[in-house]
């Protein structure tokens, strides 16, 4: 994929898939020791260690639309290509933590992409499910957490039409303070 966002998009949708309802996506970005890492963790089903080791295959899916799965083989091998690495850590009724670093500075890294648009679909698409959202860039970091969104908002839902546009404007103004208002 030619955009970290996209495989995020991708990889929530197998917690998704796993009946998750509170999905973690972390990423962290470091420019002095070089690295870019992306952590999501989820609460949903889980996998044996036997299919926890099987899902980094391309050529082994659950899915009865086709035959491979590449998400995750593709994720591992882009971090481990930009001298990065890969881990999948899951227990079967507790969940699933993937987490890939890449070295920032790498030439064929691919670019973060629109993480804000990424995360509003998945908001938006999904708004039964927490996400909890953390996004660090050196010194600087800011959080989006749905579940207190939703505390707060009380019945309104997580997908009207206000509070999306309310959350774009929260996303994409934290994106670009934490660039320093450089579009990544």
């Amino acid at each position: 994929m030619k955009e970290i966002s996209l495989h995020i998009l991708d990889l929530v949708q197998n917690s998704i898939r796993a009946e998750a309802t509170r999905i973690g996506v972390y990423i962290s970005e470091d420019t002095l020791k070089d690295t870019l890492s992306v952590t999501i963790e989820d609460n949903g089903c889980g996998m044996t260690p036997e299919v926890a080791h099987t899902v980094q295959n391309p050529f082994v899916t659950s899915r009865t639309t086709r035959r491979v799965g590449l998400g995750v083989p593709l994720f591992a091998a882009g971090c481990e290509h930009c001298d990065g690495s890969f881990n999948l850590n899951s227990e079967q009724g507790k969940g699933t933590t993937l987490t890939g670093s890449y070295r920032h500075s790498h030439i064929d890294r691919p670019p973060l992409g629109d993480i804000a648009d990424t995360m509003l679909i998945l908001i938006g698409g999904n708004p039964a499910i927490r996400f909890c959202y953390r996004h660090s860039v050196n010194a600087q970091e800011y959080e989006l957490d749905t579940g207190q969104v939703q505390q707060l908002l009380g019945e309104v839902p997580l997908d009207s039409p206000e509070v999306i546009a309310f959350l774009q404007d929260f996303l994409k103004n934290n994106e670009s303070e934490l660039y320093g208002g450089i579009e990544q």
